[in-house]
């Protein structure tokens, strides 16, 4: 069997809502049981900063009557309805094979509930390299404890107990996100030098990924990748994602400033006149 150099080994790990997926796992199963508002109760959560972004599904299943019913079986049904981006088969196919010699195991870390993601992932990615919100259930099968959330900096701490056991250092994670419940991580990896991908325009992740790119494709994550890790040049790029029927037809790369300006308050707003009296 072939040694991989540690030096030649990366963890890639993924968020799973709205990145390797393009519905949220709550809403998905709020549309499945009729349980109406669910982007109004979340929104309503982050506006109180009651629990951490990213938990919000994790609260709600536990403290929401609407919610109250939900069992395992239900998880698992919504699973299978969450909607995948294209070939994420044959993304961790190309992470399990590497590139050259690198070597790049792939989790996904996702604060939704760990049997969606698992459900959703079923044959693709192994349930064992999959974290999310560990739930636990009583005799009637419903929900009575929530024992593990990985939001927020739980997202971190998965990242750094991942990096020990595998023996891989921080400057070797790579971390694939798209919102502002992958901020904390992405910093995280940042300051350590490793490596950011946002695949989502949002602001609030925009400022922090080193790299951004927008695709209905999971395969459009590897760009950046081979470009930035493996220091491929664009022919190898174009030449690799050929070798599976994929001809690259856009490859724009912008830079993008978002700017916001407040006018100022005219002159006679600002100065009022004042009257001298002799």
């Amino acid at each position: 069997m072939k040694i991989v150099k540690p030096s030649n080994r990366y963890l890639v790990a993924s968020d799973f809502d709205q990145t390797l997926s393009f519905n949220d796992s709550g809403f998905v199963l709020s549309e499945m049981l009729g349980i109406a508002g669910f982007e109004a109760k979340v929104a309503g959560l982050s506006r109180i900063h009651l629990v951490q972004q990213g938990a919000e599904l994790a609260y709600l299943l536990r403290h929401d009557p609407s919610f109250r019913g939900v069992r395992r079986e239900d998880l698992i049904a919504a699973g299978k309805r969450v909607r995948l981006k294209k070939n994420i088969e044959t993304l961790v196919e190309v992470f399990g094979w590497g590139f050259g010699e690198g070597h790049f195991p792939f989790f996904v870390i996702s604060a939704s509930p760990v049997d969606v993601v698992r459900s959703a992932l079923e044959g693709i990615v192994p349930p064992e390299h999959i974290f999310g919100t560990e739930l636990e259930f009583d005799g009637n099968g419903e929900i009575s404890a929530i024992t593990h959330v990985p939001a927020g900096y739980g997202k971190v701490t998965v990242l750094q107990e991942l990096e020990a056991r595998l023996h891989i250092s921080p400057d070797h994670s790579i971390y694939i996100g798209d919102g502002s419940s992958d901020q904390h991580v992405m910093q995280h990896v940042n300051s350590r030098e490793g490596h950011t991908i946002a695949v989502s325009e949002s602001k609030a992740i925009g400022r922090i990924a080193q790299r951004t790119v927008i695709s209905d494709n999971a395969l459009s994550v590897l760009v950046p990748i081979l470009e930035d890790v493996m220091k491929w040049d664009s022919v190898q790029i174009r030449e690799f994602f050929a070798t599976y029927g994929l001809a690259m037809q856009d490859w724009d790369k912008i830079r993008t400033d978002w700017l916001t300006f407040h006018e100022p308050e005219t002159v006679e707003n600002v100065i009022q006149p004042v009257e001298f009296v002799a």
